[in-house]
């Protein structure tokens, strides 16, 4: 990583490369820390910033007004000095010239640059993936196309699949169910949330969604997508020749960072790019933020974390780097899930846990799971109890980011 330089000019411009979370968050964290120059917020879509969360639940099920979904408008973006400018494409990063290039060939300059370039939903290698009908979950855009989908599902009595046993992919199922559709999750590993969750928790939503009447097939050797003579999805196939039906398909199997054009700028990356503590890149005029980052301990290791808390720390801590201020994101990490009548918060990381301990009974769906190593507590699992959780974060407040 490389060494800091001499603080951001205060009226030096300001470029931030994403429009969601965490360029919002370091736009305003740069005004209000006294940056008085010119700030670009520059986005890929039509849109300006909108919350991500709601497009698996609330949005997708057409319970949320649009107006609800906007984090700012361009009108409270511009009182604060803000430009916000959707539709646009940065294509190249020129570090020794100081500028990026615009996908219409524009050239802008900047003394100070902020990467906040998300991630994209990974899609896999399967025959028929590219048929009408399957779709990711990511933008808007990607919800609006699901919720008509939905609908036509359910006028028309058909099933929906959903590829992936994730946060996304039962979120979605979940919305799915509410409406009243047919629903079957497709997990290839043996059990749900296998990454982030204890088995027994595991299993706990695994009886959740069965109870609600989703179908679970875990182990699931997906082999292809199975469409019509249209090219419109008709099935789902296996590695035993068999087929279920389903007119929608939902993939949810992770993301990947969006670290092409850092790459193409010669930045370090390494399944994301490389930041410090303090979102430091490898170029001391470039930060970044959010999903698009993994981050470097001193020992070496090498880390991603995929949250709105990461997104929104990671971005004030760029903010203050590029005002040559040192605010190191070290606060205990959190996440949640919203699941039918099911709140679930982490706060912690439970990835080196050797034992866990039950704190409840899990028949009153409001319940603990406590992850030690040794005897050290290293994160808390609650469901159904925001008091709990916070007073988890708060028991959990020094404990560094491993």
């Amino acid at each position: 990583m490389s060494a800091p330089v001499a603080p951001l000019a205060n009226d030096g411009q300001v470029l931030i490369i994403g429009a969601g979370q965490a360029g919002l968050a370091a736009a305003e964290a740069l005004r209000s820390g006294g940056h008085a120059g010119p700030i670009f917020l520059l986005g890929q879509e039509a849109t300006g910033p909108y919350h991500r969360p709601p497009l698996s639940k609330a949005w997708l099920a057409g319970a949320m007004e649009p107006e609800q979904l906007v984090m700012r408008s361009p009108e409270v973006l511009a009182r604060k000095g803000i430009t916000l400018a959707t539709n646009r494409f940065v294509t190249r990063i020129d570090r020794e010239a100081l500028f990026v290039v615009l996908s219409d060939g524009q050239e802008m300059a900047y003394e100070g640059l902020v990467l906040a370039t998300g991630a994209t939903p990974r899609v896999p290698q399967l025959p028929g993936i590219r048929s009408t009908g399957v779709h990711v979950l990511r933008s808007r855009t990607d919800a609006e196309a699901i919720a008509a989908s939905l609908r036509t599902c359910i006028e028309n009595g058909q099933a929906v699949a959903v590829l992936g046993g994730g946060f996304i992919g039962l979120e979605v199922a979940a919305t799915a169910r509410k409406l009243g559709c047919a629903v079957t999750v497709y997990e290839s590993a043996p059990r749900l949330l296998g990454r982030v969750l204890a088995p027994v928790l595991s299993d706990w939503f695994a009886e959740l969604h069965r109870r609600h009447g989703t179908r679970l097939r875990l182990n699931a050797d997906v082999t292809a997508i199975v469409a019509d003579a249209a090219g419109r999805i008709e099935g789902i196939r296996f590695a035993d020749g068999s087929v279920d039906q389903a007119a929608l398909l939902v993939v949810g199997i992770g993301v990947r960072p969006n670290e092409q054009l850092a790459l193409e700028a010669g930045l370090e990356c390494g399944g994301g790019i490389v930041v410090d503590a303090c979102s430091r890149t490898s170029d001391p005029r470039i930060v970044a933020a959010g999903d698009c980052t993994v981050r470097r301990f001193p020992d070496g290791r090498l880390q991603r974390l995929e949250s709105i808390q990461n997104a929104t720390e990671q971005a004030k801590s760029a903010a203050a780097a590029l005002l040559g201020q040192e605010r190191p994101f070290d606060a205990v990490p959190w996440f949640w899930s919203d699941q039918f009548d099911v709140k679930l918060q982490m706060a912690g990381q439970s990835f080196d846990e050797t034992r866990h301990e039950l704190i409840g009974d899990p028949m009153t769906h409001k319940f603990e799971i406590r992850h030690y190593h040794g005897e050290r507590l290293i994160s808390v699992d609650s469901i159904n109890d925001p008091a709990g959780h916070m007073r988890a974060r708060k028991e959990l407040t020094g404990l560094p980011l491993r």
